[in-house]
């Protein structure tokens, strides 16, 4: 089965058993809903499942109460460990929106068909998504702003993503 991370339990929130969490999906407020169930990882394969209580942004995170945890020493234990879910667990996407392991790996080209890299890493600016790209002819790594008038396809089975290389985007 394979696993996506959603997030992190940096700290825990007052004595109720709140936790406060950084979040990697896109998702927050679905991921996170009240029902929905995320995994705990302890080891490499022991995972405690959890199932969201309630969740509300806090700072530059949120906070998490969970079903399963009561106290404050309870909401310790958990200090520091990656939430996840199975794939089963992800949500459908619109048309052109893709999931981040999507995109990671994916060869880019440009429109007329030179090939650029591969994509290694993404940065979440808050205003568009910014693509790291691990040149194939070696070099430092190239930053691509995930824009429309960057992005022409991205084809998520091919592993292929055709850009427009717009002046100043890639140092000569």
């Amino acid at each position: 089965m394979q696993w996506f991370r959603v997030g992190r339990i940096v700290n825990t929130h007052g004595i109720k058993g709140e936790m406060r969490i950084q979040v990697t999906t896109d998702f927050p407020e679905e991921r996170f809903a009240s029902g929905e169930q995320v995994y705990a990882f302890v080891g490499n394969e022991e995972h405690r499942p959890l199932t969201v209580h309630s969740c509300r942004p806090y700072k530059k995170g949120y906070l998490l109460v969970v079903e399963e945890v009561k106290n404050l020493t309870e909401a310790e234990s958990l200090k520091n460990l990656e939430l996840w879910v199975p794939e089963s667990h992800l949500h459908e996407l619109e048309d052109g929106e893709y999931y981040q392991h999507e995109i990671r790996d994916c060869q880019v080209y440009t429109a007329s068909g030179d090939e650029i890299g591969r994509i290694t890493d993404i940065l979440q600016t808050g205003a568009n998504d910014v693509w790291i790209i691990r040149p194939s002819s070696g070099g430092k790594d190239v930053l691509i702003p995930y824009i429309d008038d960057v992005v022409r396809h991205v084809d998520v089975e091919q592993k292929k993503v055709v850009i427009d290389l717009i002046e100043g985007l890639i140092d000569e």
